[in-house]
């Protein structure tokens, strides 16, 4: 049968999610603990390749396996056998031609800026720490200009391999709970450190050195340049990966 996993994971101990030969990835922990768990080698797909330090609160990834172990069970299972910054919150039974990846109809992701002149001892591995004071409003007046469809070239880092930088953005905010920013974006999919490109150029909006016009300007220019600085990869988190409703994916 095919199993479809929601998995969360604090990022910082690995290399991302795919398979690197310069340390540890998730997706080779989630395989060891399947292996503790079946005695089968079985490999797993995830929805969204995330870089190494990223995090994840809802990665979505799916195996095929000859094992008796009903799917709803796989999160009890494999948790026995996992690290505990790697977590699997949901199993269930899907379609044998479903596929984590290509089925994905949108995904949410979440970037956050801890913005205080001093970093925070609990937060710092989950939040990017910009010490000087950051205009959020300004940053979601901005960050709505990306909405809708566009050829995003300007936004993607080098070494991407996506046949065409045109994408769809759904959704996108800048709000602040005391001292924590959260940048939310949704999008059909996502170029290469796109969201960190989007998180960097806000932080320089919000800090006066970019003006409000900048995405603008970058989506009509395609220059990367326009766009400032990467945001660093710790801030970063994949939320939720959506589906058809049709084909009846659960979240947790």
């Amino acid at each position: 049968m095919r199993v479809l996993l929601n998995v969360s994971y604090l990022g910082t101990n690995y290399v991302g999610w795919q398979f690197q030969e310069n340390g540890i990835s998730v997706q080779e922990t989630l395989e060891k603990a399947l292996f503790e768990a079946t005695g089968l080698q079985t490999r797993v797909t995830g929805a969204s390749r995330t870089d190494s330090g990223v995090h994840a609160l809802g990665q979505r990834a799916h195996f095929d396996t000859s094992a008796t172990i009903p799917a709803e069970r796989y999160p009890f299972v494999l948790n026995r056998y996992l690290p505990e910054d790697v977590r699997v919150m949901l199993g269930q039974r899907v379609p044998e031609d479903f596929h984590a990846r290509f089925a994905a109809r949108q995904k949410t992701y979440t970037y956050r800026i801890y913005n205080a002149p001093h970093p925070s001892a609990i937060t710092h591995a989950i939040s990017w720490h910009v010490p000087l004071p950051l205009d959020t409003e300004s940053m979601d007046r901005a960050v709505q200009t990306i909405l809708g469809t566009h050829d995003f070239a300007a936004f993607a880092a080098a070494g991407g391999q996506a046949k065409t930088t045109v994408r769809e953005m759904l959704d996108a905010s800048v709000t602040r709970f005391g001292p924590m920013i959260e940048i939310s974006v949704t999008g059909t999919g996502f170029l290469y450190n796109m969201v960190r490109i989007i998180s960097g150029a806000l932080a320089y909006v919000g800090l006066g050195k970019l003006d409000g016009d900048c995405f603008s300007r970058a989506l009509k220019s395609l220059d990367r340049l326009d766009l400032g600085v990467t945001a660093p990869p710790q801030g970063l988190e994949l939320t939720r990966v959506c589906y058809d409703p049709a084909l009846g994916i659960k979240d947790p």
